[in-house]
C-alpha cells in the first residue's frame, strides 16, 4: 500500500455500528405501539457523514385500509424513524459534522420540536411490499446557518431508497432543518 500524497491525510476507514437495541426502543418511544415500523438499522460514517441500512416492517397500516403497498404516509413515517435512529446514533458516536458539541440529552430535547423536514420528495418506481422491506439514508452534508427570524441552524439534505424482495422501489431527497441548534 502506498503512502499518502503530501500534504493530504489518509482518509480514516468507514466505521460501522450494529443495532443499538436500547437506542432503537428510546428513538421510537414517541410513537404509537403500531406505528414503529423500523426494525434494525446499521450506521456507517466517513469523512464527517453518515448512513443507515434499516429494515422495516409494517404489518398494519397506522391509518387507512391495507393498500398492499408502500404509500406516501408510511413512506415519510418510515423515514423520520429512520433518520431520528441515524442522527441519535451519529450523536451519540460522534460521527457526524455539524453535531460535535451535541449530547444525547441534546437530541432527544431537540428529537420532536426541533428537527423539521423542509423539502421531502419520493419517487414511487415500483410497489413496495409494505410487510418487508429495507431503507437506505445518508447525510450528503451539514452546514450551519444563519436565519434573521429564527437564528442559526444546522441545514441537512439528505436521499433515502426502499426496496423490497421483489424489485420494488421508492427513492427521494429531503432536506432537513434543525432548529434551536445547541
Amino acid at each position: 500500500m502506498s503512502a499518502p500524497a503530501a500534504g493530504r491525510a489518509a482518509a480514516s476507514p468507514p466505521r460501522s455500528y450494529a443495532t443499538d437495541g436500547e437506542l432503537l426502543a428510546r428513538v421510537l418511544a414517541p410513537y404509537k405501539e403500531h406505528c414503529e415500523y423500523l426494525r434494525s438499522a446499521e450506521v456507517t460514517a466517513s469523512g464527517g457523514l453518515s448512513r443507515a441500512r434499516c429494515a422495516f416492517a409494517i404489518p398494519e397500516s397506522c391509518y387507512i385500509d391495507d393498500t398492499g403497498h408502500l404509500n406516501s404516509v408510511e413512506v415519510n413515517i418510515a423515514y423520520n424513524q429512520m433518520m431520528y435512529y441515524l442522527v441519535a446514533k451519529s450523536v451519540q458516536e460522534r460521527l457526524l459534522t455539524g453535531f460535535e458539541d451535541w449530547t444525547l440529552d441534546d437530541f432527544w430535547r431537540h428529537q420532536l420540536p426541533d428537527i423539521l423536514i423542509a423539502r421531502f420528495t419520493a419517487n414511487f418506481r415500483r410497489p413496495v411490499d409494505p410487510r418487508r422491506f429495507t431503507g437506505e439514508m445518508e447525510f450528503r452534508s451539514v452546514t450551519r446557518r444563519a436565519s434573521a427570524t429564527a437564528g442559526p441552524f444546522l441545514h441537512a439534505p439528505t436521499a433515502f431508497r426502499y426496496q423490497d424482495a421483489h424489485g420494488g422501489r421508492c427513492d427521494g431527497e429531503v432536506t432537513l432543518a434543525f432548529v434551536n441548534v445547541p
